[in-house]
């Protein structure tokens, strides 16, 4: 080897040696997470101090085991028993800015409906935007969340969600398919349509939604809406239920007539309103529902 090519080689050595310390020397985990608006959110490191405002992110935290590093929620979220035990910073759409300031979060997770994204990110916090609507984007939220805190499991807990809805599906005897059902949210009436989680769930398990996904997933109805599209079955909070038979014209309704009527208590519609890791869960209360009424 020539002279020059000694020092070529020396230089070229040089250089990988520097290459091989920058890469060394760059975070572990550093990500870049696109969220619900579009905005890429970068993290060095997985953050340790989680604050979230959606008790459905709560809860997908912790399916992806990430429960300890919750410092406040909002207070909505009771689930797993835990988070209880944590500060409240308000409701999603009104949350406290000053109490989640001081809680100092790395991150605050919050639904792209709240009012106070822009605010928090003017006050130099971090915010990443998710809010779950079908199960597609339950399952984009957990990826979104697995990314950022540096778990590899967040496909593992998908597949056990598809994996609960499809046994309660499987659980469903013949005589139970195919109803035609009104999942009633609130009874202003608010109601559950095709393309939300909830009918998807509805449709994975071989019901007939009177609520077709052109209105929305969660339209508001003209009460005669109900009463024309004549329900097998109804599904509603106990708390909406009161007075549901003196309705006008509900009487007429054949779920109505029949006493085929789900009546779900608080702790069951905390599960079957929130689109994360607990929809397996919903999938079975509504099947055993399907069941019980077509007795």
């Amino acid at each position: 080897m020539t002279g020059m090519n000694k020092i070529i080689a020396a230089l070229a050595a040089i250089c990988m040696s520097m290459a091989l310390l920058f890469v060394a020397a760059l975070p572990a985990h550093a990500v870049v997470v696109t969220d619900e608006r579009g905005v890429g959110v970068d993290f060095a490191q997985p953050p340790q101090r989680i604050v979230a405002l959606l008790p459905s992110l709560t809860e997908s935290v912790c399916a992806l085991g990430a429960c300890s590093r919750l410092v406040g929620v909002d207070r909505y979220s009771n689930s797993p028993e835990s988070v209880r035990a944590l500060p409240q910073v308000g409701g999603g759409l009104d949350p406290n800015v000053e109490a989640i300031v001081a809680l100092r979060p790395d991150v605050v997770l919050l639904a792209k409906s709240s009012r106070v994204t822009q605010r928090l990110e003017q006050l130099g916090l971090k915010v990443l935007v998710l809010e779950p609507k079908n199960h597609a984007g339950v399952r984009r939220v957990l990826d979104a969340l697995g990314q950022m805190l540096g778990a590899d499991d967040a496909q593992r807990v998908w597949r056990a969600i598809d994996a609960s809805v499809s046994a309660a599906a499987r659980s469903l005897p013949p005589e139970a398919r195919g109803r035609r059902v009104y999942f009633e949210i609130d009874s202003t009436p608010y109601a559950a349509g095709e393309s939300s989680f909830i009918g998807e769930t509805l449709t994975l398990l071989d019901m007939k939604n009177i609520v077709p996904a052109a209105l929305g997933p969660f339209p508001r109805l003209n009460p005669e809406y109900v009463v024309r599209g004549n329900p097998d079955l109804i599904m509603v909070a106990e708390r909406s239920a009161q007075g549901l038979e003196q309705r006008p014209g509900w009487s007429l309704i054949r779920a109505v007539r029949e006493v085929r009527i789900c009546r779900f208590s608080a702790a069951q519609v905390d599960v079957l309103v929130r689109p994360g890791p607990r929809m397996g869960e919903a999938a079975q209360i509504m099947a055993q529902c399907i069941v019980d009424q077509s007795k």
